[in-house]
């Protein structure tokens, strides 16, 4: 998927109030832009980072121009959420996450209860799943971790999976890791533990857990793969934030 097509580099100032950034550009002038982030971007807010900002073709936005990834370690991060169920429906279109089959339709935002939606509710081959989707943006000791900050509202979907599941109906939550480095995916137990224990619990009752690894590059983020779950029973030790 490719970003807007008017983009340009700077360099973070900082982020605040959960939707703003602070940019240094180029040529020394700063700018406030939209961070279109909910979670705390652990890792990736650090002040001095290399960042890629693009600019909408809304003239009536506030902050016309939109904080996409940050850099971090030599490592491009994708923390812009509103593309991550785009880039989940084309690697769905397209066949690059091939776990439910055959995918015959995709239905974004399917209403589940009076006042909850879920991400997809796709038609398959093998019958219909529901899919809900989470961006990760958070890599610790070599690990792709979720949440970066608590979220009953997370622990609120996973519960909902678990109520939709039927022997007729599949549910999965998946994680779009927006980054190219972390060898697996775990909950992040030190951040929420009541996330990571009913994650665990969901998945013993049925629900697919599957995290998907995203090449991110200033001109387009594609999904590329399947990056597998860490083992059970790690060391609980606190990890050291990456820099």
């Amino acid at each position: 998927m490719h970003l807007p097509p008017i983009r340009q580099a700077g360099i973070l100032i900082k982020r605040y109030k959960r939707f703003l950034a602070d940019i240094t550009l180029h040529d020394g002038s700063k700018l406030t832009v939209h961070c279109p982030n909910t979670g705390s971007m652990l890792g990736c807010s650090t002040p001095g980072s290399p960042v890629i900002i693009s600019k909408a073709d809304n003239p009536k936005r506030k902050y016309t121009w939109t904080l996409e990834m940050v850099q971090t370690g030599g490592i491009w991060v994708g923390i812009n959420t509103a593309m991550t169920n785009r880039l989940i429906a084309e690697a769905l279109t397209n066949g690059t996450i091939d776990d439910f089959g055959k995918v015959i339709s995709i239905h974004p935002e399917p209403k589940v209860s009076p006042k909850s939606r879920l991400d997809f509710f796709i038609q398959t081959q093998d019958g219909p799943v529901y899919i809900e989707v989470k961006n990760c943006s958070l890599v610790q000791e070599g690990k792709v971790m979720f949440p970066d900050a608590v979220t009953a509202r997370g622990t609120k979907h996973l519960l909902e999976l678990q109520q939709l599941r039927t022997p007729e109906t599949r549910t999965a939550i998946l994680f779009c890791v927006q980054r190219s480095d972390g060898s697996c995916f775990r909950a992040a137990r030190e951040i929420d533990p009541v996330y990571s224990a009913t994650l665990d619990a969901v998945q013993e009752n049925g629900v697919m857990v599957l995290a998907y690894r995203a090449n991110v590059q200033p001109e387009q983020i594609t999904i590329i793969e399947r990056i597998p779950l860490c083992p059970d029973r790690e060391d609980n030790s606190a990890p050291n934030c990456p820099s």
